[in-house]
Order: structure tokens, then C-alpha cells, then sequence
């Protein structure tokens, strides 16, 4: 490439928030829903369970049967795998819950990433520009970060 081509990459930007009052609340707003929602998974995934297990059952003429005793067996065996999946879910939730409720107000956390696009020159930083971040207060941005 020769100087003057610019070439335009995409990189991540980091966005990152004010603790105040409506952010916490809102935070605390969606971990409480996902947590309930995963409560929910856990009470269909027992009775979906119980379910498939009984359906194998009745349609089994001998439900004593080793072939039978196996498939209820596994039946049991993915129920349980998803509800230690659920389970961990839940319990990362309840820390994140936890986090939440101690941190300050005023104080900067990350919240997620977005993508954009740049463009870059010769001679610019590639790390600089790829080091940017966005700092937002109840939903508005108050700064931009290494731009």
C-alpha cells in the first residue's frame, strides 16, 4: 500500500456506563427477569421431563423392560444435564445480581461492545485506533474515548 491509500477496518468498541440510580435500577430490572425466566426453565424442563418419561412408559407393554429402564435412563440423564446448565445459569445471575447491588455510584463499568468501522493510514497507531471506548450516562453518551 502506498501512503495515502486508507484502508477501512471494522474494530469493537467498548461502552461503558455511570452507575447511577436508573442504571442500577435497570440492571437489577433485567437480572431479576432473567432470573425468573430461568426459574420458569427449570419448573417446564421437570415437567416436560416427567412427561417424556411417562409417555415411555405407557407405551411400553412391559415398562419393567431393560430397553424401557434405559430410555427412561437417559430421558433423565439430558434432563439433569439441562438443569445443572440452568442451574449455573441462575447462579451466574444471582452473582451478577450480587455485583450490581454493591457497586458505587459514579463509578464506570463495562457494559458490552459495539462494532464500528475506522479507517486507518500509513503511519497511524493500529493500536490506538483499536483502543476506543464509549462512556454513557442513563443511556447517553458523555464521552468518547481514544478518538
Amino acid at each position: 500500500m502506498s501512503e495515502g491509500t486508507t484502508l477501512s477496518i471494522k474494530r469493537s468498541i467498548t461502552i461503558r456506563a455511570v452507575v447511577t440510580p436508573v442504571w442500577k435500577e435497570e440492571a437489577e430490572r433485567e437480572l431479576s427477569n432473567a432470573i425468573a425466566t430461568t426459574d420458569q426453565q427449570l419448573g417446564q424442563l421437570e415437567q416436560e421431563g416427567q412427561q417424556v418419561v411417562d409417555e415411555v412408559r405407557r407405551q411400553s407393554s412391559n415398562p419393567l423392560d431393560p430397553r424401557v429402564q434405559d430410555q427412561v435412563a437417559q430421558v433423565q440423564q439430558q434432563v439433569a444435564a439441562k438443569r445443572s446448565e440452568l442451574e449455573e445459569q441462575k447462579r451466574n445471575l444471582l452473582q451478577q445480581q450480587a455485583q450490581v447491588r454493591e457497586l458505587e455510584m459514579e463509578q464506570i463499568v463495562e457494559q458490552g461492545q459495539i462494532e464500528s468501522f475506522c479507517d486507518l493510514n500509513v503511519g497511524d497507531n493500529l493500536v490506538e485506533k483499536m483502543q476506543v471506548s464509549v462512556v454513557v450516562r442513563d443511556g447517553v453518551v458523555q464521552e468518547i474515548e481514544g478518538v
